[in-house]
């Protein structure tokens, strides 16, 4: 059966709760960094890209509307989570915590970080989504792997610039900036690339569950048109 759902079955929601869990363990280790053969990169970089993934998932299985939904909810719950952060910060502590630098470091965000982040989640998982909607119509849902890298290559790159450019702009040498936009840049992409046969895996298994590949129709793609 081809169409779109008009219910959120229970597959949907866990990969929802999924997708937003990705999204929320990966701000909170984003500040612990490590290094791979000599190149520095946030820990985040081990799960961040499982969001574009879980959105490939979303939009080729159940369309850019239902997407559109969960990727708002995702950022309103990213944005929700670093507000409680900051107020749990600034609270005033007992002078035997001897711990509030360190949970400062860990769990706090200046404006200009938090900021990157919600830009570039934003923009990149928005266009993320949109390319591989368009190219779902153009290839006529054939070769998967075509769109899941194609959209990618655009999401991440969006991300990637938008993230360290407002975070780190004039703050670092340009020649720093755009070595480490391109390192996490491929590391993003070589995920995707590596776990293809695996999005194949989960999209087939998912399709034959739920009974529905959808093919948007008449799609709005404007990510502020919730109803459409």
């Amino acid at each position: 059966m081809r169409g779109e759902q008009t219910s959120y079955s229970p597959v949907f929601l866990g990969l929802t709760s999924l997708f937003i869990t990705c999204l929320l363990i990966s701000n909170i280790i984003a500040s612990k960094l490590m290094q791979v053969g000599g190149i520095v990169l946030p820990s985040a970089v081990i799960l961040f890209p499982v969001t574009y993934i879980l959105a490939d998932v979303f939009t080729e299985v159940y369309g850019f509307r239902k997407t559109r939904m969960v990727i708002w909810i995702g950022f309103a719950a990213n944005a929700f989570m670093s507000m409680i952060f900051l107020i749990a910060i600034a609270l005033p502590h007992p002078s035997f915590f001897a711990n509030q630098a360190a949970y400062a470091t860990v769990l706090g965000s200046t404006p200009r970080i938090l900021l990157a982040s919600l830009a570039g989640y934003w923009a990149g998982e928005f266009s993320n989504s949109i390319v591989l909607s368009v190219l779902k119509k153009a290839t006529k849902g054939r070769h998967l792997w075509t769109r899941t890298i194609g959209s990618t290559i655009v999401g991440e790159g969006l991300d990637t610039v938008l993230f360290i450019g407002i975070a780190f702009a004039g703050t670092v040498p340009a020649g720093t900036l755009g070595g480490m936009m391109l390192a996490q840049y491929l590391f993003k992409v070589s995920y995707e690339v590596i776990f293809t046969p695996l999005t194949y895996l989960v999209v087939g298994f998912i399709k034959r569950k739920e009974h529905i590949d959808t093919f948007d129709s008449e799609v709005v793609y404007n990510p502020f048109k919730l109803g459409e």
